[in-house]
């Protein structure tokens, strides 16, 4: 839009005639005090303004713009029809003009000038959007720089940790192994190494799925499997992992269910081992089970920390983590992302539940049976 700005209503008139003959929106202002007020409301591509006006003359509202972040780089042309010095022109310049027109004017030639400016602003707003695109991509990648190294910096503590714990565990076997009295023992320093063991394996199947998954490349087998085995095998692991912890079992899994059933029993032990991380003072973990017009539901809850309610959006985010210190709780802050991706792969739907101080419930439904679209 063209905003055209001079106190006589005949020269508007005529100004806005040329204009919106040649297909330009037009508004206008009778005085500079109206036309600053314009330019703070609304965007113009150019400004066509007088020089010769009572209160502020032209030059003044010129610098005035350039005073304003919106309205510093918009095209003037200066109009005028009383001094044509060099000096004066000069001066037009000088407070921020691009051109300079005198009156009375060529109507072709203040086309032409119209029409290059127009379009150098247009121009100009175009390198301002694609800026402002850039700047921003520099940001995300700055930010998505940023959380990689946090990863890897919480990977190698976490990679860590069991590696050095198993470690130890062994090198006290190796000093024991030799007193058959102490065999008790040195089975309790076994399981605890396995025990560790079992951690850095699940860590390392984690770095494995998300690396497939930002490659596309993870595989899914979906075949019909038993409930009841899912539920075996998911309790034999998650004694091996957390022994002290017990899962208080309501509901019971359908005897047929169709899906990848290995990564069905990661999405629920994942769940079970985040209720056990977070549930320092509780054994007791419980995991529900209902079907629903051909929906199972599967709920996970604890009576632990819980989560605030401005972290629970992110909670599925990768490498989010609800704590503030990774030496609180353990955790690379991507298993609750591929258990999102895993149950979006099975056309299903997940989500938490929580309160601080009382717990968290964190669900998935999905399809018993095989979905017709697959």
């Amino acid at each position: 839009m063209v905003l055209i700005v001079d106190d006589l209503a005949e020269n508007l008139l005529g100004l806005r005639k040329i204009l919106e003959l040649n297909d330009f929106k037009v508004d206008e202002a009778r005085s500079g005090e109206e036309a600053l007020k314009k330019v703070l409301r609304n965007n113009y591509s150019l400004i066509i303004l007088d020089v010769q006006m009572p209160g502020m003359d032209g030059f003044e509202v010129a610098e005035a713009l350039s005073g304003f972040s919106k309205a510093r780089d918009i095209p003037v042309i200066f109009l005028s029809a009383v001094n044509t010095t060099k000096e004066f022109i000069t001066k037009g310049y000088l407070t921020g003009g691009y051109d300079y027109v005198t009156k009375p004017m060529d109507p072709d030639i203040l086309l032409l000038k119209v029409k290059n400016l127009y379009r150098l602003s247009q121009q100009n707003q175009e390198l301002k959007t694609v800026k402002a695109e850039l700047e921003k991509e520099i940001e995300v990648r700055k930010a998505a720089e940023k959380r990689k190294d946090e990863f890897l910096s919480i990977a190698s503590h976490e990679l860590k940790t069991p590696l050095t714990r198993a470690k130890g565990y062994a090198q006290l076997l190796k000093k024991m192994i030799s007193n058959q009295q102490k065999a008790e023992e040195n089975l309790k320093y076994l399981q605890r190494t396995e025990t560790q063991l079992e951690k850095l394996n699940l860590l390392v199947d984690g770095l494995l799925d998300l690396t497939n998954i930002e490659a596309g490349k993870i595989k899914f087998s979906f075949t019909y499997f038993s409930g009841t085995e899912a539920i075996t095998n998911i309790s034999e692991v998650f004694a091996t992992i957390y022994p002290e912890y017990h899962i208080i079992l309501s509901g019971d899994l359908p005897e047929t269910l169709y899906g990848d059933q290995n990564k069905l029993e990661q999405v629920v032990l994942d769940f079970l081992f985040n209720a056990a991380k977070y549930s320092q003072v509780s054994k007791d973990i419980f995991l529900e089970v209902s079907v629903s017009n051909g929906i199972l539901t599967i709920k996970v809850r604890d009576t632990g920390v819980g989560i605030s309610p401005e972290k629970m959006p992110r909670l599925f985010q990768k490498f989010y983590r609800a704590e503030d210190s990774y030496n609180e709780f353990q955790g690379l802050g991507i298993s609750l992302y591929i258990c999102s991706v895993i149950i979006k792969f099975h056309k299903g739907t997940y989500g938490v539940e929580s309160e601080p101080g009382k717990g968290s419930t964190f669900y998935f439904s999905i399809p018993v049976d095989k979905p017709v679209s697959s």
